[in-house]
């Protein structure tokens, strides 16, 4: 995801840590849907600029970016992080996802998913444009691999440390 709270930039073109990926076009959305794999294998998944899902290697949801606001599990739990700005000052505000409301999130999020994968067998996306070393791989095994464990968190991401 950006560091940056604006749009993102070609991440056909500067995604370099995904590789392979990959751009459709997609029946019924307004932008384009990108695909692209980290070296271990992990998915990343952005709807144009929002929403955005990054899982692990097991198909768990890592991190998320939905409107407007950065998720990030917190292992049995997504912490919903957002900036608020003053003239003097950035603080960085967390709310926990539990309950209902997690259950509500993941559940947009499968259903997003299932959708995409629907659109990809019948025919209604056009690859835009693809990188890739070796041959392009079939994402739609690692969609489902995502749907299929949609009701579970990654493990805690560890805060991020200051850099000195």
């Amino acid at each position: 995801m950006a560091r940056q709270e604006s749009d993102r930039e070609d991440l056909i073109r500067e995604a370099a840590a995904l590789s392979p990926r990959i751009e459709w076009g997609i029946v019924g959305e307004p932008g384009v849907v990108f695909a692209g794999l980290k070296r271990n294998g992990a998915l990343s998944l952005y709807f144009d600029q929002d929403p955005v899902y990054q899982f692990d290697v097991e198909g768990r949801l890592r991190r998320a970016y939905v409107d407007g606001f950065l998720y990030r599990s917190d292992g049995d739990r997504l912490a919903e992080l957002h900036r608020e700005r003053s003239e003097t000052e950035t603080v960085l505000v967390r709310q926990d996802i539990v309950g209902r409301e997690l259950d509500a999130f993941l559940s947009t999020m499968q259903d997003r998913l299932r959708s995409l994968i629907q659109k990809l067998q019948g025919g209604q996306a056009t690859v835009l444009r693809s990188v890739c070393d070796h041959d392009l791989p079939n994402f739609e095994p690692l969609i489902a691999n995502a749907v299929e464990h949609a009701h579970e968190l990654a493990p805690a991401i560890a805060p991020a440390r200051s850099r000195r």
